[in-house]
């Protein structure tokens, strides 16, 4: 396969990765999903990311019909990155993309899941060795030695159960060897590292001293003659016990090295101290050639072991990262519904976007589009959800509609991802194209069509698709928005679609299929501090409605000088005054009590 074949590969990105990789170690590098090795190439890492989500789900990332499905699918990952226990793992984190077989969601599924029970079940001293282990790892870039360690780390943390099986299967000796081999050679295995043989060290240590007395040996005859040595004789002497004392040269290797024609003491220091230079040079070669073959060998000998565990440490990793994110959200594990029951249904469903702000203060979701299991509802709901795969969600201004469709986004694309979806349960038929567009408040000819290019082609492509339209009407006149959002629903039930379509012209849009319902939210009032209470949860075939009143309550509450209450008095009286100060009069008695 040509580099250019790929997708975002052209001809300058080719000639970097071909120069600083090679064709061969380029290609591998896309096919394995190697962010770092892109990236470590010259390519931003955005960039690389890009290239490895097309080369290796690219058919997954044809689903994401609308550039606000991309984006849902972006935050989702930067949610999840946040809890990769290394660099690499969060890179092949960004590269995840969603898949195409239920099969592959579900073998997924199993290793996240078994990972998340795995984590949750280790102690915090365990927990620590674990993180600290892939701290250390991390901070070696994630070399083959660091990997070993790592491995050894894991075996004496004793975990062994779900993803850590792994490596508990590793043989530690084997290991240990490996990692004594790895850490005694450098990068290239071409040079022997200091302290990992004592022969080796010792001949170094020589050379050293004797590269300095070189280059003092000026310095180092008048010290001599100044202790009163002057005949030949005894310079010899005391030159032979200053290099005794002072290097590791033997006396033999010492007495070798002394010239036996030398013309006077500079000549005489200079010729043996040359003469030591290159005899150390020469064993140092020589035994670092002999220990760098030895060490290859076990290498060698081992390489099966270390294989292995650079495959299980960076596995483990990633379960790993994607467990603790999947903990952190108290994510389930969501059941498939096949076609042509298609469905789509949450109980008890968190926004993660919300919740990475602030878990406590979101209110769980129950909804169900399709053939879905749900069969109770939260207290105060009207009914179950019918089984409508077309839903109209109408209601209060804020009231979490735009919330629950990037919920349900959420759901359906983590599902599809092979991971767990923060939801008590759920049920999702994967789909062919997820159309989610987000209200756009442009009103223009062009952002019309370019939106209705967007979200019509799903429709009629023939396979499922899941409709999330959030305020269609933002972005045209209202009753030409009317018109079109109807002909969305109807073309939607027509092509057995799935979807929610949030809007406030539900009364516009009767009579609608019968395939399709309308869900409202409501507003309850205000508190004492004059903030909308919402209940978030959808009431079911039962339409919503807009809180002017709340709105225009608190204005005429807050309004400070005299006109302008008396502006918000005016509007007061347009969405019923006695309305308005009910809302008030109740927010204060819900404040201070009855008198």
């Amino acid at each position: 396969m040509r580099l250019e074949e790929f997708w975002g590969v052209g001809p300058k990105t080719r000639a970097t990765l071909v120069e600083e990789l090679g064709r061969d170690r380029a290609i591998e590098a896309i096919e394995s999903g190697d962010v770092r090795t892109l990236a470590d190439a010259g390519l931003a890492r955005g960039r690389a990311t890009r290239i490895l989500r097309r080369a290796t789900g690219g058919d997954g990332m044809d689903l994401l019909a609308t550039s606000d499905a991309r984006s849902a699918y972006k935050e989702l990952l930067d949610l999840a990155v946040e809890h990769g226990v290394t660099q690499r793992a969060a890179d092949r984190i960004r590269v995840l993309t969603p898949l195409t077989e239920r099969g592959a969601m579900e073998e997924r599924l199993d290793d996240v899941l078994a990972a998340r029970d795995a984590w949750a079940a280790l102690v915090a001293d365990d927990r620590e060795a674990v993180l600290a282990a892939y701290e250390r790892y991390d901070e070696r870039a994630g070399s083959e030695h660091a990997a070993v360690e790592a491995a050894l780390a894991l075996l004496e943390a004793g975990v062994d159960s779900g993803p850590f099986a792994a490596v508990a299967d590793l043989e530690r000796e084997r290991l240990a060897e490996a990692a004594e081999a790895l850490a005694a050679l450098d990068g290239d295995r071409g040079r022997v590292r200091e302290g990992a043989d004592e022969e080796l060290d010792r001949l170094r240590e020589a050379l050293g001293a004797v590269e300095d007395m070189d280059a003092n040996a000026l310095a180092l005859i008048e010290e001599l003659r100044s202790d009163g040595v002057r005949d030949v004789g005894r310079f010899r002497e005391a030159f032979e016990d200053h290099l005794l004392t002072e290097t590791a040269v033997t006396v033999d290797r010492v007495r070798d090295a002394m010239p036996t024609d030398a013309t006077d003491a500079t000549d005489f220091v200079g010729a043996t101290l040359r003469t030591l230079r290159s005899d150390l040079t020469d064993a140092i070669d020589e035994r670092e050639e002999t220990v760098a073959s030895e060490l290859e060998a076990t290498l060698e000998e081992t390489g099966d072991a270390v294989e292995q565990a650079v495959s299980a440490v960076d596995d483990i990793a990633l379960h790993l990262s994607l467990a603790r994110f999947a903990l952190e959200y108290d994510c389930t594990r969501p059941t498939f519904v096949e076609r042509p029951d298609a469905a789509v249904s949450v109980i008890n469903a968190r926004n993660l976007t919300l919740a990475a702000v602030d878990d406590e203060a979101v209110q769980p979701v129950t909804y169900a589009l399709g053939d879905h299991g749900v069969t109770a509802v939260p207290t105060g709901v009207n009914a179950v959800p019918g089984e409508e795969r077309v839903s109209v969600l109408t209601g209060a201004n804020s009231g979490g509609k735009t919330t629950l469709l990037e919920t349900l986004c959420q759901v359906v694309l983590l599902a599809m991802m092979g991971l767990p979806v923060p939801a008590e349960r759920a049920e999702v038929t994967p789909v062919d194209a997820l159309v989610f567009h987000r209200r756009h408040a442009s009103f223009n000819a062009g952002v019309l069509e370019s939106t209705l290019r967007s979200i019509v082609p799903p429709l009629s492509a023939g396979g499922r698709t899941l409709m999330l339209v959030d305020e269609f009407e933002a972005i045209t006149e209202p009753g030409s928005a009317a018109d079109l959002l109807h002909g969305l629903v109807t073309l939607s039930v027509d092509r057995d679609a799935l979807g929610v379509f949030v809007t406030h012209l539900a009364d516009d849009l009767e009579p609608l299929p019968p395939e399709a319902r309308v869900d409202g939210i409501f507003a309850e009032g205000l508190n004492p501090d004059l903030e909308l209470l919402v209940d978030y949860q959808p009431r079911f075939d039962t339409v919503g409605r807009s809180t002017p009143e709340f709105i225009v309550s608190r204005l005429v509450a807050n309004a400070d000088e005299r006109g302008e209450r008396a502006g918000f008095e005016t509007l007061a009286e347009a969405v019923g005054n006695d309305v308005v100060q009910r809302t008030l009069a109740d927010a204060r008695w819900t404040e201070t009590g009855p008198d």
